[in-house]
């Protein structure tokens, strides 16, 4: 078994995506209970490949300045604010289904990566944070000494 086969199994993860999940639940049934802004999460993929850790994340209609990436220990940590856009005074809103206000997303990461080689690009209202892998971490093959 590789180590990369192994994932940390975090408990919290596995409940706030429940959460997540009876939020969507209750809102498609019922709608949103207010029309304040609220707490979002951007919906993300993550990719291991052998060399690095590329993680992706929807965040459609943000500017750069809105969005945050960090790392802290082995968590990737995207946050930020989507602000809803002005109300006109002589308009009714009939639905409004798309999410607003401040979010984070934190990703424990499932190898070490190399901090200072870590690359965030945006285009068409995705981040793609691309995260090389350590060189510890990487496979390295050993050679054998005939005696």
């Amino acid at each position: 078994m590789r180590r990369r086969d192994l994932i940390r199994w975090d408990p919290f993860r596995d409940m706030l995506s429940i959460k997540e999940d009876f939020d969507r639940l209750f809102e498609d049934w019922f709608g949103r209970v207010s029309e304040k802004e609220e707490m979002w999460y951007p919906l993300v993929d993550v990719k291991e490949t052998e060399n690095e850790i590329v993680v992706s994340a929807e965040v459609p209609g943000m500017k750069k300045e809105d969005i945050k990436v960090s790392l802290l220990g082995d968590q990737l940590i995207i946050s930020g604010e989507r602000k809803m856009e002005r109300e006109e005074k002589n308009a009714t809103y009939h639905r409004i289904e798309r999410s607003y206000g401040k979010f984070e997303r934190r990703i424990t990461l499932p190898c070490e990566v190399e901090e200072n080689k870590v690359k965030a690009t945006y285009k068409d209202g995705v981040l793609t944070i691309t995260l090389p892998k350590s060189e510890k971490v990487k496979p390295r093959e050993i050679s054998i000494e005939v005696k």
